[in-house]
């Protein structure tokens, strides 16, 4: 996996709950089936506020946000994978947020669907949806196309669980259990 990505920003607030990411009534989809993966994604953040755009247009599959931008708490409320895989499926690629709940930053390591990247600061308001920017997770920056330039916390022994697409991979691939 490359330590770049770029792309379009999506801002939300603080304390985006895993209701607002991927509501209940859609837990039925199973993401090991193809078809019902890619129909997760159509449904992605579609629990927000009528005030926010929509993240992944009607009709569509995918949206055109690579990257969610939040503030404190993202992904609180009830424990369900169904919230990752809902934000990759639709082709999300990272949450940068000033701090997770920790069983949405576990479960983006089990999947492997998106990196959960914290920030020291709220940037949440430096950014506005639809803007383009570059990460850099080598360097642990967020770059806005003006030459703004954000830190990003390291990610650590992570990154390498979520490069290889989730916990199970990543322990196949290391020797952890037979493949």
């Amino acid at each position: 996996m490359s330590d770049i990505i770029k792309g379009k920003v999506f801002v939300v607030g603080d304390n985006i709950d895993t209701d607002q990411i991927i509501p209940a009534n859609y837990l039925t989809l199973v993401p090991t089936v193809p078809e019902e993966y890619e129909e997760l994604g159509s449904y992605a953040l579609i629990g927000l506020p009528d005030s926010y755009d929509k993240y992944v247009k009607e009709g569509e599959m995918k949206t055109e946000y690579a990257i969610v931008i939040a503030g404190k708490n993202f992904g609180c409320g009830s424990s369900r994978e169904h919230a990752p895989i809902s934000l990759g499926a639709a082709g999300c690629k990272a949450v940068i947020a000033q701090s997770f709940a920790r069983i949405f930053f576990r479960n983006c390591i089990a999947t492997g669907e998106l990196y959960p990247v914290e920030t020291p600061d709220c940037i949440t308001e430096k950014f506005t949806t639809g803007e383009e920017v570059t990460i850099d997770l080598a360097s642990n920056t967020i770059t806005k196309a003006d030459g703004s330039v954000y830190d990003l916390r390291d990610m650590g022994d992570v990154k390498p669980v979520i490069d290889d697409g989730g916990i199970f991979e990543h322990a196949r691939k290391t020797g952890m259990i037979a493949k």
